[in-house]
């Protein structure tokens, strides 16, 4: 990079925090000694968990309890309890000691007293009383601080649900009530609430990834991967808008944060594009969109991927692996956007600066050794945990191969911002974990999956679509991750009886039903057993499957299907909710990444939002892909038939949106374009139609290059 960009990004940079005060949360000066005490406290924490994931042999529920008193200490210290200069205040100081002093006591109190629970044979005693209610005060005071109020407000809607006004409520969402004692113990002392299975995620993988990130960035890496993107994506056709959309997705596979992704690299790849001649709301939208699919983008996607794997029972390492493909897909679907308009406004008459990619890589290719090893270590077998840490080993040691070697001050700081880092995201899961609980203690999920699927009318694309507005809604509110965990708590059984029902009917309308399957509709209906010995109508095979109660219908799948045909399916309905739980980013009103990219930019926030918002259109096809296709279980010849169909499925999708692809496109051109990506993207299952749509296309893309506007034939003349 040349010193005048350096100068100008820091510019940039320091002119971006300032306006971005008002999208971060307010945080205490580092220099002060209560900065210091993070920093250390912070570096200790690190070590701990490290610790407890390598050589720990402490119970999951007193390491989660840990994980929550020395995160709830080190939140209090971070985020004062008001905002503006109050917060610097001492009196604020020593109520933010105080709080976080007592997430410490409420940690101890667990681990001294729970033997002591038990001998009383789980009956509360008035200590009990006030540590649980505490636990879950300072729970919900937390996530407000670095949240906002809408997860504490659901917390307190869900709890008292249980204890208070849920037995008032008629109909389905009916609850017979339960004790408040009842209700503490599983919130507090029972390893279901904010010590379960969410909590044990945020304290293994989720921490030791988030830990990982922070070494390979202070090890400069990520200046590495912004300069590895100009030389690698700069010489194309608007070259500095897909160094965004590849630095973006390389900087989110470690991150896995959007609005971190888009501050981080949006300061180098914004004003680039605004140089090469891209309008300023579209580079904004375009950062703000790749940004966001940082967090569909393996190892790490946000802690979508660690989470997804406890729910599903699929390894870690399966799911990133088919995770690729589609994530490649969305990055690609953006790049589109990049490149017609490039064509459009110019923008590639203005040349970048950058090194050749062989020095590039000469000086900093031991920066992708760590990524090898965790990937390699994956590959073997190691858990996820084991192979982040042997991982943040390899880049101290890639490290000193670089002409700035780690130092122990570099890896302490590593160690704190990584501890730092986190913060947020644990108090978050924690707190999250409460409302999983409630789901689980009153089995409002299944009747929420059931009342989806009434609307819908058992119609999958229905289904999809009140998903997508539930995503929408969520994430008003809560972060992505949050908002991926409730929804998929509710409404993943939905989806995947829905999905597993598509292909049961699809068995029994070719005559293919198991014998084992065929008992299941000799106990329902011992008349229409030989009709399943031949092929039938999809009509009537719906209606032979509705005749099957609810109960048996998961006996039923399971003996139709191959056991990993249903593992795919329940990932496809996952990822599904994942991908949509994503679209709260660039979505208006709220939408984060958009914002941070438009303060960067000098653009109208809302603006920006509904550009990244059109850009980003991928995350909502893909899902598609996932509900009606193989793209997620399929054998390798049909997920890549599928990913080369969609993936110029997506650009004729651009071109329609557009009206441009390497020329203007007339309205005629321009539906020919839209139809023509239906017949590659939508799942219609006839391989002549997808063929014919590509050969079509691809005539329509060369002829677009002949067509010229005046704007385009004044620039070649002045070239």
């Amino acid at each position: 990079m040349t010193n005048s960009l350096d100068t100008s990004s820091s510019a940039i940079e320091q002119e971006t925090q300032e306006k971005l005060k008002s999208l971060e949360i307010a945080q205490r000066d580092d220099a002060s000694h209560v900065g210091r005490f993070i920093y250390w406290g912070g570096v200790v924490f690190a070590i701990a968990h490290i610790y407890f994931n390598t050589l720990g042999t402490l119970s999951e529920l007193w390491v989660s309890a840990i994980h929550f008193g020395g995160f709830a200490l080190l939140c209090a210290l971070m985020f004062p309890m008001v905002k503006g200069p109050l917060g610097n205040g001492k009196l604020v100081l020593l109520g933010d000691v105080l709080l976080g002093v007592a997430g410490v006591l409420c940690t101890l109190y667990l681990i001294g007293f729970e033997d002591a629970l038990y001998e009383r044979g789980v009956k509360f005693s008035s200590s009990d009383w006030v540590f649980s209610i505490l636990a879950i005060g300072i729970a919900l005071e937390l996530a407000r601080r670095t949240t906002g109020w809408f997860i504490p407000c659901m917390i307190l809607v869900a709890l008292t649900y249980v204890f208070w006004w849920g037995p008032y409520i008629d109909g389905l969402f009916g609850f017979a009530g339960l004790s408040l004692e009842t209700v503490l113990y599983r919130s507090y002392f029972s390893s279901e609430g904010m010590f379960g299975q969410i909590a044990r995620i945020s304290w293994t993988y989720v921490f030791m990834f988030i830990l990982f990130g922070a070494f390979l960035v202070k090890s400069g890496a990520g200046d590495f991967i912004i300069e590895l993107s100009r030389c690698a994506a700069g010489r194309f056709v608007g070259g500095p808008g897909f160094v965004a959309v590849l630095g973006s997705g390389l900087m989110g596979s470690v991150s896995g944060s959007s609005v971190a992704n888009t501050v981080s690299t949006g300061v180098i790849t914004i004003p680039l594009m605004q140089k090469a001649g891209f309008p300023a709301r579209f580079a904004a939208g375009v950062e703000a969109a790749a940004s966001t699919g940082g967090q569909l983008m393996p190892p790490v996607m946000g802690a979508g991927a660690f989470i997804m794997a406890s729910y599903t029972q699929i390894p870690y390492v399966d799911i990133i692996a088919i995770a690729a493909l589609p994530a490649l897909l969305y990055f690609m679907s953006v790049g589109f956007y990049v490149r017609v308009e490039a064509k459009r406004s110019h923008a590639h008459a203005v040349e970048l600066d950058s090194r050749p990619i062989k020095t590039v890589l000469k000086e900093g290719w031991h920066f992708l050794l760590p990524l090898v090893v965790l990937v390699s270590l994956l590959i073997y077998g190691f858990t996820p945990t084991y192979a982040a840490g042997i991982s943040i080993i390899s880049v101290i040691v890639a490290s000193w191969l670089s002409k700035k070697p780690m130092g122990i001050k570099d890896i302490l700081d590593a160690l704190s911002q990584g501890s730092k880092n986190m913060a947020t995201t644990s108090i978050l899961l924690i707190s999250v974990g409460l409302v999983v609980n409630v789901v689980a203690m009153t089995g409002i999920g299944n009747t929420f999956s059931l009342m989806v699927t009434e609307w819908a009318g058992g119609s999958l694309f229905i289904t999809l679509l009140l998903v997508a507005l539930a995503s929408l809604v969520l994430g008003m509110g809560l972060p992505v991750t949050a908002a991926y965990i409730v929804l998929a708590t509710l409404s993943a059984p939905a989806l995947y009886n829905l999905i597993a029902e598509m292909q049961l009917i699809e068995i029994i309308t070719q005559g293919s039903l198991p014998e084992a399957a065929k008992m299941i509709f000799m106990l329902v209906d011992p008349d229409k057993i030989a009709l399943l010995s031949a092929p039938m109508s999809e009509m009537d095979a719906k209606a032979l499957v509705a005749l099957v109660p609810s109960d048996f219908k998961g006996q039923l799948l399971e003996q139709a299907m191959d056991p990993t045909v249903l593992a795919m399916m329940l990932l496809s309905a996952h990822m599904i909710i994942f991908w949509l739980s994503q679209d709260s980013n660039v979505t208006p009103p709220v939408c984060l990444t958009a914002f941070a990219a438009a303060a960067i930019a000098k653009t109208p926030p809302m603006a920006t939002g509904f550009t990244a918002w059109k850009i980003a259109k991928g995350m909502y096809v893909v899902p598609v892909l996932f509900a009606y296709t193989n793209f997620i279980g399929g054998t390798a010849t049909e997920v890549l038939s599928i990913f080369i169909f969609a993936l110029f499925g997506m650009y004729a999708f651009v071109g329609f949106m557009e009206g441009y692809l390497e020329g203007k496109l007339n309205i005629v051109l321009r539906i020919l374009s839209g139809v023509l990506a239906l017949g590659l993207l939508w799942p219609h299952h006839q391989l002549w139609i997808s063929l014919l749509s590509l050969v079509l296309f691809i005539g329509l893309f060369i002829y677009s290059r002949r067509i010229k506007t005046p704007e385009d034939n004044a620039v070649i003349e002045g070239a």
